[in-house]
């Protein structure tokens, strides 16, 4: 079994909110005051771009979480 290094739960904690913040933005969202670059008013109005940076971030943070914190 590899063992964890100090930060490790930090890291799982940090991707999983990059995950919900990716899935919160393309949710449709009536109120909003600008129609996004997909045609219809979501929770964020740069919907496609916002949710690609958070999914890059995630996949970032489970990369080096991967990588460094794990022997």
């Amino acid at each position: 079994m590899k063992k964890r290094k100090k930060g490790y739960g930090l890291l799982i904690i940090k991707a999983v909110i990059f995950t919900l913040a990716m899935i919160s933005t393309v949710i449709p969202n009536p109120s909003a005051s600008k129609i996004c670059m997909l045609g219809y008013k979501a929770h964020c109005s740069f919907t496609p771009i916002s949710t690609i940076l958070c999914a890059l971030f995630a996949g970032l943070t489970c990369f080096y979480r991967k990588r460094k914190l794990t022997e």
